[in-house]
């Protein structure tokens, strides 16, 4: 018979303990565990269904229905064969800045909550929105297997009575949990046992296994350290994770500081300006793998320099973040790199920058007070925006028509719409038949100006490939071959790896007790 566990009030009944992966901290490798979880059990022939209740993150992904959701639950979808929903993450908070954020329900927008006020205004309609998400979820995937991720600490004292995504969602599904602790961050017996110490007995007994992730070295000096934890916690330690040198899509943009990796025979430079308030860094995955390319982030206020290419991607607060490039000095930098033959492409709130007017009678994007008409733009394309009351958020496939004609695939995700307000001595094109997506700039020295709203567009391999045979062309560097591994390939590989490694060091059968 079927399991049923107290999700039976809303008449579902699943035939497999849901598994939740819960960290001793932010930063400890839920992410990536439950990542890997989710395609061994896809490879085994089980049908795994990523769920995380509560994200806090601005980068995201848009589903097939315009809705939106973490990057990180698409991530975990596309690993156990699924198309990311929703549902997956059915409470998203995306930070504004100023203790706010945006809160965002089954993929749709609901509100803006200060900090303080979130438990008290939004934790009954997310417990319902949570409740909802699993419930359409375990109906869609017949005899599938919830792999639950948690979220920070499970045991912050001061707002655990009001904790959406761990402990309070494991007890609800009575389901298994595992423990992941970061050895590489230091005191993991500390984070361990402290963890475990401030656990109710009905949340201990919960804990089927630890698991120690990103170590480094020769795992045959912690043998004592696992016999020890064993014997304090009653609780089996799984396994060691190596640490993995592959590059993996970050969950929020405090990752992004560790990506700086060097590539000694990289060709091209490519800055990007890591902005206050940076969203949907995913964009830029694509460049990170590239050996041949050299990845810059820049932060407010250091020197541009002169790279082959600069990026301004995403913002979730595109004038605040647009008044602070100006406040320092960087908004000069850029257009004086760019007068001097510089190659600049922004990306939703990046070319939204790089425009002349920003209008925002809504105050979707405004600071406090600002005039709702700024003349504070870059000017170094001839648009205008206008932030609108409803958010734009869909699948598009579209054709583009620069620098050559396909068919590309991305999403919109923005509050803004831009429109040229002059072509007199420009010598400016539409990137897209759709001409509201993006337009480029080509100047006589080979350099562009640019931008789209399209995210993910470097994603399409061909249109990447030709976007940097552009700037190749213009270092005197022969184009890329056609022939090279797509992104899709790239990180099916990539999940394959993760798996691997997973099922090499992990006891998998004490994972799993009723598969």
């Amino acid at each position: 018979m079927p399991k049923i566990s107290t999700i039976a009030k809303m008449k579902i009944e699943f035939k497999h303990t849901p598994l939740m992966v819960l960290g001793t901290s932010s930063g400890a490798g839920k992410t990536l565990i439950a990542t890997a979880i989710c395609r061994y059990l896809k490879r085994k022939g089980a049908k795994p269904i990523p769920f995380k209740g509560q994200n806090m993150s601005n980068n995201a992904w848009v589903d097939n229905e315009g809705r939106e959701m973490a990057y990180s639950q698409a991530l975990q979808a596309w690993s156990a064969g699924l198309e990311p929903s929703a549902e997956m993450n059915p409470v998203l908070l995306k930070p504004k800045g100023d203790c706010s954020s945006e809160v965002i329900h089954l993929g749709k927008r609901v509100g803006t909550s200060q900090a303080i006020n979130y438990y008290e205004d939004w934790y009954d309609s997310g417990w319902e929105a949570i409740k909802k998400g699993l419930k359409i979820l375990l109906n869609n995937v017949q005899d599938g297997r919830l792999i639950l991720e948690g979220a920070g600490s499970p045991v912050e004292i001061n707002l655990q009575h009001k904790d959406l995504t761990n402990l309070k969602l494991a007890k609800f599904l009575n389901a298994n949990c595992i423990l992941v602790a970061d050895i590489e961050r230091g005191g993991v017996f500390a984070q361990i046992i402290g963890t475990i110490a401030l656990m109710k007995p009905e949340e201990k007994r919960l804990i089927k296994g630890i698991i120690i992730n990103r170590f480094r070295g020769d795992k045959a000096l912690f043998e004592t350290g696992i016999t020890w934890i064993e014997k304090e916690t009653d609780i089996p330690v799984l396994g060691i994770l190596p640490w993995l040198n592959e590059i993996f899509p970050p969950e929020d943009s405090l990752d992004l500081l560790g990506r700086n990796q060097k590539h000694q025979n990289a060709e091209i430079e490519i800055a990007i300006i890591k902005l206050p308030r940076i969203s949907n860094f995913s964009d830029l995955d694509p460049f990170f793998s590239d050996s041949r390319i050299q990845i810059r982030l820049i932060e407010p206020g250091e020197e541009l320099g002169s790279p082959d290419a600069l990026i301004i991607p995403g913002s979730k607060q595109t004038i605040k973040d647009l008044q602070i490039l100006n406040n320092i000095g960087m908004s000069n930098q850029i257009k004086d790199y760019a007068k001097n033959g510089g190659t600049v492409f922004g990306i939703c709130g990046g070319l939204q920058m790089l425009g002349k007017y920003l209008e925002d009678p809504y105050k979707q994007e405004s600071i406090d007070e600002i005039s709702s008409f700024s003349d504070i733009g870059m000017d170094l394309l001839p648009i205008k925006t206008t932030f609108g009351e409803t958010k734009n958020t869909s699948q598009r496939e579209e054709i583009v028509s620069w620098p050559g004609t396909k068919k590309v695939k991305g999403f919109e995700m923005h509050y803004g719409h831009s429109d040229l307000i002059s072509n007199e001595n420009y010598n400016i094109t539409s990137l897209f038949k759709n001409t509201s997506l993006g337009w480029v700039l080509e100047k006589s020295d080979k350099s562009f100006i640019g931008g789209t709203y399209l995210h993910g567009i470097f994603e399409n391999d061909e249109w990447r490939r030709e976007w940097i045979n552009k700037i190749r062309d213009k270092k005197g560097l022969n184009k890329l071959k056609i022939n090279e591994e797509d992104s899709n390939d790239k990180r099916e590989r990539l999940l394959d790896l993760l798996a691997d490694s997973l099922e090499e060091n992990i006891r998998i059968d004490e994972l799993f007790f009723a598969i």
